[in-house]
């Protein structure tokens, strides 16, 4: 199903190495700046310009948001898209010029898929902003999701392919589209609440590794030096409804029930979810619990397109094989 996000005013656009394992992804206004708002969930986090988007933040502006691999040496890659910014005039203005805001979050994907010494680039990251479109956006193993995996409760021997997803859900003219890096620790359900991807036991089925942390604590012991910190879920949530910045940060938290809702376990010691939100400044009058809900309900689906499309198109049952 393709998605529109020219309804939320959002272009979305990736640059990768598969080679390296890694890239990048910006999700950026069409022609113009947003509002925003973020929420945090996990402790793993790496981040640039959050407090940008604080309600008493001086500049009431989000140019673009950039989701990147290569943990903090990622954080670099936004420079790129501040070019890009500062050759369309696209900023805060100040002093003759334009400070773009672009706030940055990062995944771990330095091991297993990717190399220690590659990381997104500000290049990388320019080509992203420069042919990031409203349509035919890519999803699976791409961008930001190049390198991620998922369900590694039992070590990342026996985890998954994560990914990028997209969806957008729409109701009484109030449309919401979210972009989810599906990096996670936990394992990630379908809406009937399936394992679609997880940790695998010894004859490749799924350990349900909610279930295996309640009854094995010992178990978790022997996880906490290699997965300390490696784990991420990022997402974008983009609407056409008019709120403000309070709003907005509140937008980010209701939608993180999409994280719990999905990936489980989410917002962990090993994790450093982050989710932004995106709003028209000249928006469409809603009523922010209806704009929770359908945020909830499109970064669900996202999540779950980011795993089905890098799952299928790897053809990887696990990664106990991967050098």
């Amino acid at each position: 199903m393709a998605v529109d996000f020219s309804r939320v005013g959002v272009a979305v656009g990736h640059a990768g190495d598969p080679d390296a394992g890694t890239g990048c992804t910006v999700v950026r206004g069409i022609d113009a700046s947003f509002r925003g708002g973020v929420a945090i969930f996990g402790r793993a986090t790496g981040s640039r310009e959050l407090p940008a988007l604080g309600a008493d933040a001086l500049a009431d502006r989000v140019d673009a948001v950039l989701l990147a691999g290569g943990s903090a040496y990622g954080l670099d890659a936004a420079a790129g898209v501040m070019r890009w910014m500062e050759e369309r005039c696209r900023g805060f203005p100040i002093g003759g010029g334009v400070v773009p805001i672009v706030p940055a979050a990062v995944i771990f994907d330095l091991r297993p898929l990717g190399r220690f010494d590659q990381r997104p680039t500000p290049d990388m990251a320019y080509r992203a902003a420069d042919t990031a479109a409203s349509t035919g956006v890519a999803e699976g193993s791409v961008g930001a999701g190049t390198g991620a995996t998922v369900g590694k409760a039992a070590g990342i021997g026996r985890a998954m392919k994560g990914g990028v997803g997209c969806a957008l859900r729409e109701s009484a003219g109030v449309a919401v589209g979210a972009v989810a890096v599906v990096n996670a620790f936990g394992d990630v359900h379908d809406a009937d609440g399936h394992v679609l991807a997880g940790a695998r036991d010894d004859a490749g089925g799924f350990l349900h590794a909610a279930r295996l942390l309640v009854e094995n604590p010992h178990h978790i012991a022997a996880l906490a030096a290699e997965q300390r910190g490696r784990n991420t879920t990022l997402a974008v949530v983009a609407t056409n409804a008019a709120l403000d910045r309070v709003q907005l940060n509140q937008l980010a938290r209701a939608a993180g029930a999409a994280l719990f809702h999905r990936i489980r376990p989410a917002g962990s010691s090993f994790d450093g979810d982050i989710v932004f939100a995106l709003g028209a400044r000249e928006g469409t009058p809603a009523d922010a619990l209806h704009v929770e809900a359908l945020a909830i309900a499109a970064l669900e689906e996202a999540i779950e397109r980011g795993v089905r499309l890098a799952v299928g198109a790897s053809g990887l049952p696990g990664l106990a094989d991967t050098p």
